[in-house]
């Protein structure tokens, strides 16, 4: 796949951008959102296939809960390899290669999936979906490198977000499966992906652009690295993705172990609230680039915490109304939250090049340098904020046969993450560089 290269790339030149830059930008924008999509769907297989998943196939709710948290970790894990293979093969060249992967996990779930099939191949093809979880990863690192950083936010936003509708879309195709032919065959989803995996390939491959000027950097992986703010945007991604990708695989589980839902009833409604999160989280990027992402990012986390205490209440109280209410706030608020946290990456790194004395495309390339290593680190923690929501879930359910715990201890850490974002973010003694040259950068 040697493909069509980009020799030269300069989105900051708006002229460069007016005449050329932008109609190339968007062409790559949608067809890389189309292949995310696709890749979403196929790591939250699971969220929906547990919901197929009745008693004949011998699973209880800890061993399903595990079943969707080996999928989330796999896909964390392998975010890190995905950022650096953009530059390694190409952004085009590499969307084709893992889209075509992604028929590894549906097909092998295609076969598999019948009663008397054994936990472990059940886990097995868990893991394998995982890697529909990478392709976050590749496709934010490639189109952070297309846009200028005045429309990173929007440009970022959009590409995460139609990604991430992925989620609700097989969900729905979860329910239009069992309520039209019934509880029994989960293989009718799996067969529909699989011409949808080969459409987004084709498109990626006659489509998509490689930038020549986007190379691997050994070099600014180990300056993310050692930057704290890395860490700290890390922790702040768990908050927000973590957060949403938790929640869309554990929903489903949820509502029918603690409020004892059917298949039916759970799918129902499984995908409102990753629909909400997915749509919008652009307008989490556009708030951003408006009026700042730590300032947006600060005043979402509050109304999380506050969203999650009515969610305890709900749990506590047995109330299914109350609760569909607190936890749909919660994906949506999510969403905005994912938005105008990764508008904050390219700000940041984008200031602290100004602050070390750069200046004009100079400060500009330095921080895409460094931001499109960042993102993959980032986006790997911040997706084992996911295992770890399923895992609380998991604990909270054996032990005391509700949610109720798990709820509690997501509210604490949200406070922790308000905190976080206003101490070194906001509060006016902790800077990353000058304060005017943050609020300049979107941060």
């Amino acid at each position: 796949m040697a493909g069509r290269w980009i020799e030269h790339w300069d989105p900051e030149d708006e002229t460069f951008w007016r005449e050329t830059g932008e109609r190339v930008a968007r062409r790559n924008l949608w067809f890389s959102v189309l292949s995310e999509h696709i890749g979403f769907s196929v790591w939250t297989l699971w969220s929906v296939m547990v919901l197929f998943m009745g008693p004949e196939y011998g699973v209880d709710p800890a061993g399903k809960f595990f079943l969707i948290s080996t999928a989330t970790l796999v896909g964390a894990v392998v975010r890190v390899p995905y950022t650096f293979a953009v530059a390694r093969f190409g952004g085009r060249n590499w969307t084709v290669f893992s889209a075509l992967t992604l028929l590894v996990p549906t097909i092998a779930a295609l076969v598999v999936m019948e009663p008397g099939t054994s936990y472990g191949t059940f886990l097995a093809v868990s893991a394998l979906t995982g890697i529909g979880g990478g392709n976050f990863a590749s496709s934010m690192t490639n189109i952070n490198a297309f846009f200028p950083l005045r429309s990173k936010g929007w440009a970022l936003g959009l590409n995460a977000g139609g990604g991430n509708i992925g989620v609700p879309v097989v969900q729905l195709a979860g329910l239009l499966v069992i309520g039209t032919a019934g509880a029994t065959y989960p293989r009718i989803v799996l067969a529909a992906y699989i011409p949808l995996i080969l459409l987004a390939a084709g498109c990626a491959a006659r489509f998509m652009d490689n930038l020549a000027p986007v190379r691997n950097d050994t070099g600014a992986a180990r300056e993310a690295v050692r930057d704290r703010h890395t860490w700290i945007m890390a922790v702040l991604y768990i908050g927000t993705f973590g957060s949403f990708i938790g929640y869309s695989f554990a929903f489903g589980l949820v509502l029918q172990t603690q409020f004892g839902r059917t298949p039916l009833q759970a799918a129902s409604l499984t995908f409102i609230g990753p629909l909400l999160g997915s749509l919008i989280r652009p307008a989490g990027g556009w708030l951003a680039d408006r009026y700042g992402g730590a300032r947006i990012t600060l005043v979402n986390f509050a109304a999380m915490a506050a969203a999650t205490g009515v969610v305890v209440y709900a749990s506590e109280t047995a109330s299914l109304t109350v609760f569909l209410v607190g936890f749909t706030a919660l994906f949506a608020l999510s969403g905005l939250g994912n938005g105008s946290t990764y508008k904050m990456i390219p700000g940041i790194f984008h200031a602290r090049a100004i602050a070390q004395g750069l200046r004009g495309e100079e400060a500009a390339a330095r921080g895409r340098r460094i931001s499109g290593a960042a993102m993959g680190l980032i986006g790997a923690v911040g997706a084992l904020g996911g295992l770890a929501i399923n895992l609380a879930f998991r604990q909270s359910f054996q032990t005391s046969g509700a949610g109720t715990a798990a709820f509690w201890s997501f509210l604490a850490f949200y406070a922790v993450c308000s905190a976080l974002t206003w101490s070194v973010y906001l509060r006016r003694a902790a800077a990353v560089t000058a304060k005017p040259r943050l609020g300049h950068a979107g941060v």
